[in-house]
């Protein structure tokens, strides 16, 4: 989800460091995204029979979509016609992307400032039933919530402590699924896992916190209106592909998507 969330749908989160400094893809929240290479193989076909065309903005767009797809999920209709831009900063991440201890309101907050709704929020917050969480990530949670060396009473005590059983104070590793024993498979089934107190992140549980995405949280969470959630995320990642795309005489079509040209 993160992919498009700092500057928009322009690939900048491709781009390796300069002497300006670190890239997106350097920053602590990016770190663990994986793939570039597969990409990179993908721009590099498309552009040996049809150069200059096609932009790494658009194949990451459609690459998410496919993800989505062979893991389980809906088909949706992806825009193309995008251009790629010129920079990537790791220091504007802290200013843009979502924190994964945000509250509520910094959600809603942060969600606002691109165009987007509280339904989009939890809609795309359901991209956790892929994926996974450090034990660093989830150490404060565990350990020190309110800095009195407790755990975040949202947390199913139950699950709390089977976190602890492998995730120690201090500790970096291991890494946990995100939708309990359903992470490679998108469908609903994180829904019913936050609304049992078991979402592994803040911002999970934060979902708890608001008239309206609690009440998506429960429907979704039912088998019968489960289905809907595909339709619903092909929605919101469409309108999320729409934010800082650049088009026309903006930007570039790179020839390689880690460089600009």
């Amino acid at each position: 989800m993160c992919i498009f969330f700092l500057k928009g749908c322009e690939a900048s989160v491709l781009l390796n460091a300069t002497k300006e400094g670190g890239a997106e893809k350097d920053g602590f929240l990016n770190l663990s995204l994986r793939g570039f290479d597969v990409i990179d193989d993908v721009k590099s076909a498309i552009e040996k029979s049809c150069p200059g065309v096609v932009s790494c903005a658009d194949i990451l767009a459609l690459a998410a979509r496919d993800a989505v797809q062979l893991t389980g999920g809906l088909f949706w209709k992806v825009e193309t016609g995008r251009r790629d831009g010129r920079i990537s900063l790791s220091k504007e991440i802290d200013a843009n992307l979502p924190f994964s201890n945000f509250n509520i309101t910094q959600l809603k907050q942060n969600f606002a400032s691109k165009g987007l709704t509280k339904k989009d929020l939890v809609v795309l917050s359901g991209a956790h039933t892929i994926g996974s969480a450090s034990c660093l990530t989830i150490n404060t949670r565990l350990y020190n919530f309110t800095g009195r060396s407790d755990t975040d009473p949202a947390l199913d005590p139950t699950f709390a402590s089977e976190l602890k059983k492998k995730c120690k104070p201090g500790g970096i590793l291991p890494v946990f699924e995100l939708d309990q024993g359903s992470s490679t498979i998108s469908d609903a089934h994180f829904y019913k896992a936050v609304r049992q107190n078991r979402g592994l992140l803040i911002s999970d549980a934060a979902l708890l916190d608001d008239h309206a995405t609690r009440a998506y949280v429960k429907r979704q969470s039912t088998s019968a209106a489960g289905a809907t959630f595909g339709r619903d995320f092909g929605k919101s990642m469409e309108k999320m592909g729409r934010i800082g795309v650049l088009t026309g005489s903006e930007g570039e079509i790179r020839q390689r998507c880690a460089l600009v040209n």
